[in-house]
């Protein structure tokens, strides 16, 4: 009977031996781990990378059930000791551990040219180097704004000088881009490259499973509620911000969000009809109790008004991001408020079938190909109300600048711009004036875009297929003061680990409607050199107003209620982290049970 039972080992330890390196003939002839023979798109080094980390994390899995066999081996060979087993199991655990290291290794060091990967950086380096960056591209807007001046006066005075500071201009910039390319080209090589995309997704899913907890109670009938009416008096873009804002104030109360989107002006079926149910469990507003904001914890059902009539103000409105996460985010991410914003996103604009299919085929029609840059030009009823008027030539010149800085990186085919607008007379005037540039758009849905006509099914979907290929753009040339461009932007972020410098506004820098304070630190003193500038010491605190992209910022002096400029590159943004619930139920990593 032993030796029936010793043979009976022996082929298990040999059949999974064999499952073993089926695995890993598998992975080696899989061609999302071949390098390729010449550079790939964009789009298709993401789209491989993605795959990649799907196919480890199934091998992660397969590990799992391997550990899972040895186990029940081991505990189903009564010849065997415990502390045999033990010893057995754990060896078996280490050479499975070594094996799966040497896999990952070799497969990483193909998928990044042959550049090590490192297990993970710290929050000091990923901090700098963005820090570095963000530096020299503000000094370029400090330099190049003082030498436009200056050129200005000599123009009257002495054209030569005037000349001179030309092509001190037209050097300077090259010299600008080679920096700026040395930075970016930093992180592609610094062997982090995986930890950012595996990052990115293990938060991304966290906070995308939280939402699902929250938003899908067992019991709809004694769940609390907040009660959310989609019909702000505004446009998409705003009215999007209105859904988040409600929200992220359920998911700050721990309540269920109950949507009322029925009669909404852009689609009188309501929200359901064109996005996928903000809960598949929980729709009914009734409960045993009723409030209008605040409420009580006891009340059940809590009805929630737009931001603007909001009080009291919870502290976890944006700008604030949950205290939990801000540790990763501050590492991963250059802005964390745009990427908490992100996900809320993610998970509300979820399409219908045929909202899916509606985006499709617009994107085979249209030809969407990278690289790409979106442009929005927000014309008709916000120019001379709450945006200045902004000719097409200076979108064009950020479009240019960010095609000079990707050439020197890679061979550009044609250079391609998605051009949104309410204004149809802007294609065709940016097809006739750019004829070197693919112009892609569509000016019946421009028209469709006006105010007239803006609450229509076939407005709703031109601005879905704007907002869509907009944040699909490698890069995004707007004007913040535009909600659509900063919804594209906040979509954005949740297709890469870091797009928080993947923008060029031509007027304010990101904000949230309804807002708390924008607050920077002042991580270096500025001495007041006139009446227009304020006095900074480190670590004063400051509300910011703006950046003029000129080098210099506005805001006030919380210490010394002073408002003046001061130089951009003296004071960074504060991570504004507040306690949200941290929802123990939802586990920090997704179980490796494909199934669960």
């Amino acid at each position: 009977m032993k030796l029936v039972r010793q043979v009976g080992w022996g082929r298990a330890l040999l059949v999974l031996l064999v499952i073993w390196l089926l695995v890993l003939v598998l992975f080696a002839a899989s061609p999302v781990f071949r390098v390729p023979s010449s550079p790939e798109p964009d789009s298709r080094t993401i789209q491989r990378l993605a795959r990649a980390f799907h196919d480890l994390e199934v091998l992660k899995r397969q590990n799992a059930e391997l550990r899972s066999l040895f186990t029940d081996i081991s505990v189903g060979d009564p010849s065997l000791k415990q502390e045999q087993r033990d010893v057995l199991f754990q060896d078996l655990q280490k050479r499975l551990q070594k094996a799966e290291q040497l896999l990952e290794h070799s497969h990483d060091t193909e998928k990044f040219g042959g550049i090590e990967p490192r297990e993970e950086p710290s929050i000091q380096y990923e901090q700098m180097r963005r820090k570095i960056s963000n530096g020299v591209q503000e000094m370029w807007y400090f330099v190049s704004g003082e030498l436009k001046k200056i050129q200005k006066q000599a123009l009257a005075l002495s054209p030569q000088l005037a000349t001179r500071i030309t092509r001190v201009l037209e050097e300077g910039v090259v010299h600008k881009r080679s920096l700026i390319t040395d930075i970016d080209t930093l992180s592609e090589v610094d062997g982090y490259g995986a930890w950012r995309e595996k990052e990115a997704n293990d938060l991304s899913d966290l906070v995308q499973r939280r939402f699902d907890y929250l938003q899908n109670p067992e019991d709809c009938g004694s769940a609390r509620k907040l009660v959310c009416n989609l019909n702000k008096g505004c446009g998409y873009g705003c009215q999007l911000h209105h859904l988040v804002y409600c929200f992220t104030v359920a998911y700050g109360t721990e309540r269920t969000l109950i949507l009322k989107s029925r009669g909404w002006r852009y689609r009188k079926a309501g929200w359901e009809e064109v996005f996928l149910p903000v809960s598949r469990t929980c729709t009914d507003p009734s409960g045993r109790t009723h409030s209008h904001w605040p409420g009580r914890p006891d009340t059940q059902v809590v009805e929630l008004p737009i931001v603007d009539s909001l009080s009291p103000r919870p502290p976890y409105l944006p700008l604030a991001v949950p205290k939990d996460l801000t540790p990763r985010l501050a590492r991963l991410h250059g802005d964390p408020i745009v990427w908490w914003i992100g996900q809320f996103l993610k998970f509300i604009l979820r399409p219908q079938e045929a909202t899916s299919n509606m985006i499709q085929e617009a994107s085979v029609k249209l030809g969407f190909r990278r690289p790409i840059v979106g442009v929005h030009i927000r014309r008709t009823d916000k120019v001379g109300t709450e945006a200045a008027f902004h000719p097409l030539e200076e979108y064009m010149s950020a479009v240019d600048e960010y095609y000079c800085l990707l050439e020197m990186k890679q061979k550009v085919d044609r250079r391609r711009v998605y051009l949104a607008s309410d204004d149809p007379k802007v294609i065709s005037e940016a097809q006739k004036k750019y004829p070197e540039y693919d112009i892609l758009g569509d000016p019946n849905v421009a028209k469709t875009a006006a105010v007239s006509t803006r609450y229509s099914d076939t407005s709703l979907n031109g601005i879905i297929l704007d907002i869509h290929f907009l944040s699909l753009s490698d890069y995004l040339v707007c004007t913040f003061s535009s909600q659509v461009c900063r919804v594209a932007y906040e979509i954005m972020q949740t297709l890469y680990p870091d797009a928080a410098k993947r923008f060029r506004s031509l007027d304010d820098i990101y904000y949230y409607g309804g807002q708390s304070s924008h607050i920077q630190v002042a991580v270096l003193p500025h001495h007041a050199r006139d009446m227009n500038e304020m006095t900074l010491e480190r670590g004063d605190l400051v509300g910011v107003a703006g950046n003029h992209w000129d080098g210099y910022s506005k805001g006030k002096n919380l210490r010394t209620n002073q408002i003046g400029l001061y130089p951009s590159f003296k004071a960074q943004d504060r991570v504004e982290a507040e306690d949200f619930p941290t929802f123990p139920q939802v586990p920090l990593l997704r179980a490796s049970n494909p199934e669960s």
